[in-house]
């Protein structure tokens, strides 16, 4: 795997761990940073697109797919639920499958240029 692509997983890892320690450590930072449900759509959509389109780049130059899905597809939506998790407890408790719900609006945004055919070369 291309350093790229390591450095990416490692940075994604360590959302992932983050969220989940700052969760099973009953929050303790809640509230640290002022998001709303409208921002955390919002940044799923872009992420989703921007990881789209670097997927479909990245497997037109290797030719691989399983281990860059990884990277593209999971590893971005851990920022995603660690931004989730530095909401106010008051958001958490209001809308509590906001996470699946970025989740699947950055899968549905990742998925567009994905979806896309390569044009024929005549």
């Amino acid at each position: 795997m291309p350093r790229r692509e390591l450095l990416l997983l490692t940075l994604f890892g360590g959302c992932w761990i983050g969220s989940m320690a700052h969760g099973a450590a009953g929050f303790p930072f809640a509230g640290a940073l002022p998001l709303d449900l409208y921002a955390l759509d919002g940044l799923a959509a872009a992420a989703g697109w921007l990881c789209g389109n670097l997927y479909v780049n990245r497997r037109r130059a290797t030719g691989r797919r399983g281990a860059l899905l990884l990277v593209y597809l999971v590893g971005p939506t851990g920022p995603l639920y660690l931004l989730f998790t530095l909401a106010s407890s008051q958001i958490r408790q209001l809308a509590p499958l906001a996470p699946l719900w970025a989740f699947a609006i950055f899968a549905l945004f990742f998925l567009v240029p994905v979806s896309f055919r390569r044009p024929a070369r005549r």
